[in-house]
């Protein structure tokens, strides 16, 4: 069987860490928490890294962060795309605040920067960009249309630990030639979800962000709204995370960015090896680090039947696009934007509808990878194989 993500093989040499902290006695706010934030932000490049409790939270925090500083207030406007996991969506109308759904490109499968300003206005206050499938969602436009338009860019980095943006050689938008996503916006939540290319072994997230106000915020309201011990200036929750989770991270850090190599020569493996023309590979124009290698399939379900059939995991991401959830049936709250109430999304629901996702991690082999590639090639929709 070859598995879709190994985590046994991946999480092994690591369980020391865990038992480190078991030893030490100390399991929340300690020293582990303390460096890995100081290493994640110095990773990242950003001057501030504050830990909660999962990815959903680091971007809830992020905007009930914006609401409590008076940058948004209940009823404005995110923008965000259409082709995404379901949390960079729950987290804006967790804030009471109206997601703007905009189409990808079906080349990208990213947000396609040039339907972005005419979803935009005069309650729009931000745009969310999603680093989807591990591929980086930033363009120089999109760095243009924010400034332009006041409008703070926020990073859904969840699936892009390690990727970079290159700008272009006209670009003067970035400091650098190559900066991290999570470094691009105002602020970033990450998800360190087991399953991620920096995965913890439970459910784990943070914020990064260069605005010394939004971190304190964020961090007061990630701890009961908080920042003196008994003492809450806001309404805030418990978001913290905790020792082990940080201690497993710290860890696995320097080894972050051989892995996503590795992803890199098993991606670049498919991409030049797979010719199938039922199967349609999608290059990335810019830098993935291809947390998930997705492939689009009309015949998607027989696909994966087929590889099942022959040893091979995959997994589908994702089957219902956000705005056909029954949670947003009817414009539930009257909180999704007009665009998903009134209107079809087609190219966001082809690819939830086509979308497979085949193995790329660190512990594939060259072996295993080659079975991959054989095996989609040697597809045929209808066919009855023996």
């Amino acid at each position: 069987m070859i598995k879709y993500l190994d985590l046994q093989a991946i999480n092994k040499p690591y369980e020391h860490a865990a038992d480190e902290v078991l030893r030490s006695g100390w399991y929340l706010k300690g020293d582990y928490t303390r460096r890995f934030e100081e290493a994640y932000a110095q990773y990242i490049g950003t001057r501030h890294c504050i830990g909660c409790g999962n990815g959903l939270d680091a971007l809830t925090l992020i905007l009930r962060a914006y609401k409590e500083m008076g940058v948004m207030q209940e009823g404005d406007e995110v923008i965000v795309p259409a082709n995404t996991y379901i949390a960079s969506i729950l987290a804006i109308t967790e804030n009471r605040l109206k997601p703007v759904l905009v189409e990808p490109s079906i080349d990208t499968l990213q947000i396609d920067d040039s339907l972005i300003e005419q979803a935009i206005t005069p309650r729009t206050r931000a745009i969310m960009i999603v680093h989807l499938y591990g591929r980086c969602a930033y363009t120089d436009r999109i760095g243009d249309i924010c400034r332009q338009h006041h409008l703070k860019l926020i990073e859904d980095n969840a699936q892009a630990h390690g990727c970079h943006f290159v700008p272009s050689v006209q670009s003067v938008a970035m400091p650098s030639q190559q900066t991290r996503t999570g470094a691009l916006g105002d602020a970033a939540g990450h998800s360190f979800y087991p399953t991620k290319n920096l995965g913890a072994l439970g459910d784990a997230g943070a914020i990064t962000t260069d605005d010394e106000e939004l971190a304190a915020v964020v961090r007061a309201l990630g701890n009961y709204g908080s920042s003196e011990k008994y003492v809450f200036d806001y309404q805030g929750r418990n978001s913290r995370i905790d020792e082990i989770q940080a201690a497993i991270l710290l860890a696995k850090l320097p080894h972050l960015d051989a892995d996503n190599q590795r992803r890199k020569e098993i991606a670049a493996r498919y991409e030049r090896e797979v010719i199938n023309d039922h199967v349609r590979i999608l290059l990335s124009p810019r830098d993935s680090v291809y947390h998930i290698f997705p492939v689009l399939c009309p015949h998607r379900d027989e696909l994966r039947e087929y590889l099942a059939d022959n040893g091979v995991q995959t997994e589908i991401h994702y089957p219902i696009p956000p705005h056909q959830q029954r949670c947003y049936a009817n414009g539930a709250q009257n909180l999704l934007s007009e665009l998903s109430e009134l209107s079809e999304l087609p190219i966001t629901e082809r690819i939830h509808r086509e979308e497979l996702s085949i193995p790329c991690h660190p512990a594939l082999t060259d072996d295993e990878a080659a079975r991959v590639v054989a095996l989609i090639n040697s597809f045929r929709p209808g066919k009855q194989y023996i």
